[in-house]
């Protein structure tokens, strides 16, 4: 018993150590004394003996540095300079182009949680509420979707007017070139506002406020450029678009086939340096109208007129619409979602040199630019689209759940109703705080590329699964297209923002987790980048600095993921309140397993993991619940801790570690080499998989809260336009929606009069003649369920039209040619 109490002491000690990550020398010193309290107190001197010689022959040789770095260090940096890729250019740049924020925190294993909420509260000023309020509300009853989607397939003059007349392309443009200089948060509440109604108008607005060349220019353009194009850009008077994807290049834009060759061409009688560019590009959006294109292209230089290089690599210019050589081709339809978009070539076409975004120095940076502003723009525009269409999946089918009644009951009281009503809610709750809490990151400053690629995937596959179950719900209602139907067109342009700005199966397998893991790691980016280091001596030094970090960094996030599983995350630090600390501590386990795993991946599998893309896409869902809960717990702090959304929140929550839990599971199951997988399970599962899903009881509160007015749903629908005009059918069925519920009681009372045969009419206003006759129900009340009833027949009624009506244009021109013979 005493040789085990003394080398238990031991292995305590040393876990303690490597749980609060002591440093190396404190380990030594509380391991050792540790071992002598003990070992004397038990009358084990030979064990005590044992254990201190093996900690010695531990401690001594890594505690001395210049042994260290000799004898280990040394030779494990010609290995590893042996095994390790090389990162290529645009691997690099892509490295670089990036910052890191609180994921970063989430990948260490240890969250500083005071961090996350010492971040100001996102805010909007008096400036862009009046915005919100004003002209964004005006534009909004403007848009009838029904008009834009089937009868015109573009918007109005009168909506193209008044978006360029409120600078609403300008709205990233700073106030000094004429535009309205809004922050990321509420260029992210306007796209939410205008997508509530129309995904078409929102889209619209999106791109010249998202990767194009006002963002372009704002970085990198000169001040020429910059004084002349971006206050016609601010006011409309240019219409931007910007062409990078091809038929042979998506996603991949550093595969481009279009390129240019710098050449000499005699221009008004000068001769001009400039480039013979040839390009085919297709689903630029806004191309059909575009005034001004921005390009990407691969740039050579083969007769060395810019200097000794040849190819100058990826460059983006900016070509007014007027240059010779330059089309624009007919217009792309995608899926009933008219927004205008387009193929762009170009055969031969000469731009001068002063074409180049930034100037001819900035030839070839066009991979850098490309990566910077793609994670701002994707940190906002699809994110917010997506938010604003689940806001608006929350209003109506809420609203029209509580209306439609089967079996003399609400649709939202069924259970099976009511699990899609729960999903409806708690993925809304977390998508509304996954999008503003990028948008938050872009006003402090950050390039958020990780968060922008996990808001990307995430907002749009759960808009996918919100806008099922709102078809679900609503049944017939919403598979009947026509003006009355608020769902369809939602459920149709779905597939649009799953596949743009790289679709979600890429984003998921090769960027969320491909990224992360080098960019948010503390240490494997500092171990690649020594080996770039020419002294060897100060190689050496700060490879060892990173390499023995990171070997104390591992065997913490394992010690840690034990010690966290083993008492089911009732242990360590913590924030909050007290209904949340919980949730903070859950954090932590699993932020010690996501690190603990993505290091073990990484050592045992190296370059090859890139090519193991569903493990990747496993660890990076990891990495994306944990980030999704974080900025929950964020929201939940900033809204002043309201009870009345602690059911959103848990449900959230418990959904997101479930699938968390589920992804560590796949992960570790599938991972090749098996004994490493055995060891990951029992320190990451010790007790196995006892997460679980949301239960029915919480889906329930879920439920009633989207289905009632209160405050918790008030906040949910935070920036839907919810105004009860002609063209907003759901702002008037929210406008009902406290008479409907008003209305319940009355109608249990005037069924069970009719259960009981009170009643001789078969018509429900004869019946309710007699309800007020026989004093089952007064006259007021029998007033508001008229009132509902009519109110209700407006929302649950479908279109339907005119065979003639249905006919493509050209149908009905040929119908009417072979009229006019007959």
């Amino acid at each position: 018993m005493s040789v085990l109490l003394t080398v238990l002491a031991a292995l305590i000690a040393t876990g303690a150590c490597a749980y609060h990550r002591s440093s190396l020398r404190t380990w030594a010193i509380v391991t050792i004394v540790t071992t002598l309290v003990v070992g004397l107190l038990t009358h084990a001197p030979i064990t005590m003996i044992v254990l201190l010689i093996v900690e010695l022959v531990i401690a001594v040789p890594l505690l001395n540095l210049g042994f260290r770095r000799k004898q280990i260090s040394a030779p494990l940096l010609k290995v590893f300079s042996k095994v390790t890729p090389k990162l290529s250019d645009t691997e690099q740049t892509a490295l670089e182009a990036g910052t890191v924020g609180f994921e970063g925190e989430l990948f260490s294993g240890k969250p500083d949680w005071h961090e996350l909420l010492k971040q100001p509260k996102p805010e909007l000023s008096v400036e862009e509420k009046a915005f919100l309020d004003g002209p964004v509300e005006q534009l909004c009853s403007m848009l009838d979707d029904w008009q834009i989607t089937h009868e015109l397939a573009d918007l109005p003059p009168e909506v193209w007017d008044f978006v360029k007349k409120h600078k609403f392309f300008g709205m990233i443009i700073p106030k000094q070139y004429g535009g309205l200089g809004f922050s990321a948060l509420a260029h992210s509440a306007v796209l939410q506002k205008l997508a509530t109604m129309s995904a078409t108008v929102a889209s619209t607005v999106a791109v010249p406020n998202s990767l194009g060349p006002a963002e372009l220019l704002l970085h990198y353009g000169s001040d020429e450029q910059k004084n002349y194009y971006l206050p016609r850009l601010a006011v409309g008077e240019e219409i931007p678009c910007f062409a990078l994807t091809g038929p042979y290049a998506g996603s991949d834009a550093t595969s481009i086939p279009d390129y240019g060759v710098v050449c000499k061409q005699v221009v008004d009688g000068v001769e001009t340096i400039g480039m013979r560019l040839n390009f085919d590009k297709r689903y630029i959006t806004l191309a059909p109208i575009a005034t001004v294109v921005g390009l990407a292209f691969r740039l050579y230089d083969p007769e060395h007129l810019l200097g000794d290089k040849e190819d100058l690599g990826i460059t983006l210019a900016l070509l007014p619409r007027s240059t010779p050589g330059l089309e624009i081709g007919r217009r792309h339809f995608p899926l009933n979602i008219p927004f205008q978009n387009g193929p762009v070539r170009g055969k031969d076409v000469f731009a001068p040199m002063s074409t180049l975004i930034g100037g001819p120095h900035m030839a070839g940076h066009g991979w850098r630019m490309l990566v910077e502003c793609l994670s701002v723009g994707r940190a906002i525009s699809l994110p917010s689209n997506a938010t604003g269409g689940v806001r608006m999946a929350v209003a109506g089918t809420g609203a029209y759940a509580r209306m439609r009644k089967q079996f003399g009951l609400a649709v939202a009281r069924f259970e099976g109703v009511e699990e899609a009503l729960a999903r409806i809610g708690g993925l809304t709750y977390a998508t509304a705080a996954l999008s503003r809490a990028t948008a938050a990151a872009v006003d402090r400053g950050e390039k958020p590329a990780v968060p922008s690629a996990i808001a990307k995937y995430h907002a749009t596959e759960w808009g996918r699964a919100i806008a099922g179950d709102a078809m679900d719900v609503h049944g017939g209602k919403a598979v009947q297209l026509g003006p009355k139907n608020y769902a369809g067109r939602a459920w149709q342009g779905v597939p649009i923002a799953i596949t743009v700005e790289g679709a979600n199966i890429m984003t998921r397998s090769l960027m969320i987790f491909g990224q992360g893991a080098i960019r948010c790691h503390p240490y494997v980016l500092k171990e690649m980048q020594a080996l770039s280091i020419e002294d060897y001596s100060e190689r050496l030094k700060a490879f060892d600095r990173a390499l023995f970090g990171h070997l104390g960094f591992g065997v913490s996030n394992a010690v840690r993921s034990f010690a966290l599983g083993l008492t089911g995350a009732r242990i360590g630090d913590s924030a909050g309140d007290a209904y949340v600390r919980r949730y903070y501590r859950k954090l932590n386990r699993y932020s010690a397993a996501l690190a603990l795993c993505a290091d073990t991946f990484m050592g045992v599998l190296g370059g090859k993991l890139k090519f193991k893309e569903k493990l990747s896409a496993r660890l990076g869902d990891v990495l994306s619940y944990l980030y999704i809960a974080s900025a929950m717990l964020k929201r939940y702090e900033d809204t002043g801790r309201p009870e009345a959304d602690r059911p959103l929140l848990a449900w959230a929550f418990h959904e997101c570690m479930w699938r968390t839990q589920m992804a560590l599971d796949g992960a570790i199951r599938n991972f090749p080499v098996r004994p490493v997988s055995w060891l990951l399970r029992v320190l990451v599962f010790p007790f196995g998989r006892r997460e679980v899903p949301p239960s029915d009881r919480l889906g329930r509160r879920v439920a009633a809260i989207i289905t009632a007015p209160g405050e918790a749903r008030d906040r949910l629908l935070e920036w839907a336009y919810l105004t009860p005009t002609p063209n907003n059918t759901v702002g008037r069925m929210n406008q009902l929606l406290p008479d409907v519920i008003a209305a319940e009681p009355v109608e249990r009372k005037l069924l069970k009069a009719q259960k009981a045969g009170q009643f001789t009419s078969h018509d429900y206003l004869g019946q309710l003649d007699e309800a007020v006759k026989a004093g089952v129900i007064d006259a007021a009340e029998a007033t508001l369920l008229k009132r509902v009833r009519e109110g209700v027949f407006e929302f649950i009624s479908v279109d339907d039209f005119d065979p003639a009506e249905l006919q493509s244009a050209m149908m009905r021109k040929d119908a009417k040619k072979l009229a006019d013979a007959a």
